[in-house]
């Protein structure tokens, strides 16, 4: 099924394929833990960024690997490339226009023991 979303602002929207049932990943970590991020993850493939890349910002810690992109307006980050994941967005559950007709599970993730929580994902 096609869902959309996006930024508070707008400047930043997408639209991407999912299946109607989808396990979402609930992190730990501390930039997760302090923005709500909720990942749903997505395919390089199915994911479409309907807005110029340039209202995005980029912002990297620890070791890099992981690419989170905010709306440079607005600061809400509402995709971004994780490195558990580099074939794929995670896509923010909660920056959703509607998640009607998404069965969605809840998995957690031990983002504060990263490393661990990755190979668990494998």
């Amino acid at each position: 099924m096609k869902i959309e979303g996006g930024c508070h602002c707008g400047k930043v929207r997408f639209e991407a394929e999912v299946p109607e049932a989808v396990e979402i990943l609930d992190c730990n970590c501390s930039i997760c833990s302090a923005t709500g991020f909720r990942h749903l993850i997505v395919p390089h493939g199915d994911f479409r960024l309907l807005t110029d890349p340039a209202a995005l910002t980029s912002y990297r810690f620890g070791t890099g690997q992981a690419n989170h992109l905010f709306c440079a307006t607005c600061g809400i980050k509402s995709f971004y490339q994780p490195r558990s994941h580099p074939d794929a967005w995670s896509v923010n559950l909660n920056a959703l226009d509607d998640v009607t007709g998404l069965a969605v599970t809840a998995r957690p993730f031990d983002g504060r023991n990263w490393e661990k929580a990755a190979e668990e994902l494998r």
